[in-house]
């Protein structure tokens, strides 16, 4: 028996990133969130955004609905380009004040070496976060660049970290 074996030559992807993202529903009015918005943003990746080089659909669980992708960007700044730009920040500008009844996260892993993880209003922890402890986005750790180079994002993020813990404590 034949059996052919490859793999991939990576070489002229040395920034690459793949990331995996996933919303959940929580409540039954997340439903209407992930089938109204949800389409919408997972579909915008067809327009072919600078950088992203594939994206497939992802259907983590039908009970709860959980939906999400897999995508594989050049580099981070083309991610990044990527979500600063509409539909994805209009969207997710709506999602951090008020999340519909679903819970939205990503962890991203990068070919340079190191990984991201965000959770937002997820009520069951997914992924890393079922076994790593986690910490709140506050500071350095509000942004991707920051958690994985420890320096200031090449952009401004969509909701300023003020706009959403000006009313709460440290």
């Amino acid at each position: 028996m034949r059996v052919n074996r490859t793999t991939v030559d990576l070489s002229d992807y040395p920034e690459l990133v793949v990331i995996y993202l996933g919303m959940r529903v929580r409540r039954p009015r997340g439903m209407l969130r992930l089938l109204g918005l949800g389409p919408k943003l997972y579909r915008s990746h067809q327009d072919r955004p600078d950088g992203l080089l594939l994206h497939e659909d992802v259907v983590w669980s039908l009970f709860p609905p959980h939906w999400g992708a897999r995508q594989y960007w050049r580099d981070l700044d083309s991610l990044e380009a990527w979500t600063r730009s509409a539909p994805h920040r209009d969207w997710w500008r709506r999602f951090l004040h008020d999340s519909g009844g679903t819970g939205f996260w990503h962890e991203a892993y990068f070919a340079r070496g190191g990984i991201d993880a965000m959770y937002d209003d997820m009520d069951t922890p997914t992924g890393l976060a079922r076994f790593a402890p986690v910490i709140a986005s506050r500071g350095r750790a509000f942004s991707t660049r920051g958690r994985v180079e420890d320096k200031p994002a090449k952009v401004a993020p969509v909701v300023p970290e003020s706009a959403l813990y000006d009313n709460e404590s440290e």
